[in-house]
């Protein structure tokens, strides 16, 4: 919430001018015409990551993990990184799809239960990757639990809408991703550890 240093555009050098430094938060500008998701300058494998959100209403966005940072073959981070759903539940259409709501691994697994606060409220988001256990905390409670890659984690893609992307979720490291969805979001205290 201090600088951009450390992220990068997706498949680009430096960060886009959509992403801001305001109040203390990376926070996306939709002033800036220039749009883009951004990406850690790292990879990460086995990782705990904590930071704070905060959506505009009617917003949309995400936190993507083990993105693999190819353009050339990839034009987006979500055609191989999972997503932990930031959303306005009481605001933005997509609430209103089962396993796409705040909190949820996007179209794969839905809360266990919902602990989201109101759009301009902060949330403590915590992704926790270790030897292919996920683990999804949003407010302090773990909200998703499950394994990367094995065959039950195979019939979730299966049965969403990543099924048609060959290398959705398959790879064991990656970049992490603030995604831009074209709405107002800040992130900040933004902290990774290597596990």
């Amino acid at each position: 919430g201090s600088t951009t240093n450390g992220w990068h555009s997706y498949g680009r050098s430096g960060v886009n001018t959509r992403w801001k430094i305001a109040d203390g938060a990376l926070t996306i500008d939709t002033a800036s015409k220039e749009s883009g998701d951004i990406v850690t300058n790292e990879e990460y494998e086995n990782f705990d990551l904590q930071l704070d959100w905060k959506i505009a209403p009617k917003g949309n966005s995400g936190i993507i993990f083990l993105v693999k940072e190819d353009s050339a073959k990839y034009h987006a981070t979500y055609l191989t990184g999972p997503e932990m759903q930031v959303l306005d539940n009481n605001g933005h259409e997509d609430a209103k799809i089962p396993k796409h709501r705040a909190g949820d691994l996007y179209d794969l697994i839905a809360c266990s239960t919902e602990t989201v606060k109101p759009a301009g409220e902060w949330n403590q988001a915590e992704i926790k990757i270790n030897n292919g256990k996920l683990d999804l905390f949003l407010n302090g409670t773990n909200v998703v639990s499950t394994t990367l890659w094995d065959d039950n984690w195979k019939k979730l893609v299966a049965g969403s809408k990543f099924k048609a992307m060959p290398d959705f979720a398959t790879f064991k490291s990656g970049h992490i991703a603030l995604q831009d969805h074209g709405n107002m979001v800040s992130y900040k205290n933004i902290r990774i550890r290597k596990l």
